[in-house]
């Protein structure tokens, strides 16, 4: 374990009625304990999970537009809101690591063309060729097969956006080789009711204004996706129903 605390530095934020701080979760964030190596942020869309990862990448001194420590370019609207009020308790600090932001990961991709041009060995933290070159869910693999390795924190913004059910369990097992050793550490903001069934995993929600553990089986994602799958002519036919 590395990351162990997220503070707000409360005392730094002029006005809790404008964003970030207007988001009930992170108007009411305090501080967060962290005691194991899988963390998932989950909730609604808008409730502020993406917001405290996308901050906790930034204090990491990761690109918050994607990528580690020496990944330098720019995009648009990826600027951390709220990196500068929170404070990170560590033991040990480390350096290593990546921020995974899916909605920007075409532009990382295009990132690693430009740097990787000349190289003696292109890609081959990136399983070879360019990202590019590889289908959406294959360059997502090659990038948790290849670039994550042990020593390090991941940070992962929706790794389910890429990957079929299938791939979703690769990339279960490859979690649990990378953390079974104890020397890596995942946050991984999500909605897949696949990715959250990973075993021993904190899962924190952040719906109800505040941010709290919940179980697995309290999860909407588990319970919404197990009555769809149970009951799925129900369930549509309640749906459509609504509509008319």
């Amino acid at each position: 374990m590395f990351l162990r605390n997220i503070q707000l530095q409360r005392e730094k934020v002029t006005s809790f009625s404008t964003y970030p701080f207007s988001i009930p979760a992170i108007h009411q964030l305090n501080g967060i304990e962290l005691n194991k190596p899988v963390t998932f942020f989950i909730g609604e869309n808008g409730t502020g999970k993406s917001t405290l990862l996308e901050a906790i990448a930034d204090k990491c001194d990761f690109n918050t537009a994607g990528g580690g420590r020496n990944n330098v370019y720019d995009v648009d609207a990826s600027e951390s809101a709220l990196g500068e009020y929170i404070r990170l308790a560590w033991l040990p600090k480390v350096t290593n690591g990546f921020f995974l932001r899916a909605e920007s990961f075409y532009h990382f991709a295009t990132h690693l063309d430009q740097i990787e041009t000349g190289a003696l060995e292109p890609y081959r933290a990136y399983g070879g060729k360019s990202l590019h070159h590889q289908s959406h869910g294959e360059s997502f693999l090659s990038l948790f097969l290849n670039r994550f390795n042990g020593g390090a924190i991941y940070l992962l913004d929706e790794p389910e956006a890429a990957l079929s059910p299938n791939r979703q369990f690769t990339f279960l097992r490859i979690l649990h080789d990378l953390t079974k050793k104890g020397d890596c550490q995942f946050i991984i903001a999500t909605h897949s009711p696949i990715l959250l069934g990973y075993p021993d995993a904190t899962i924190l929600s952040f719906d109800n204004g505040k941010i709290e553990q919940v179980k697995y089986e309290e999860t909407d994602h588990y319970r919404v996706t197990k009555y769809f799958l149970q009951h799925r002519e129900k369930f549509l036919e309640e749906l459509f129903a609504e509509e008319e």
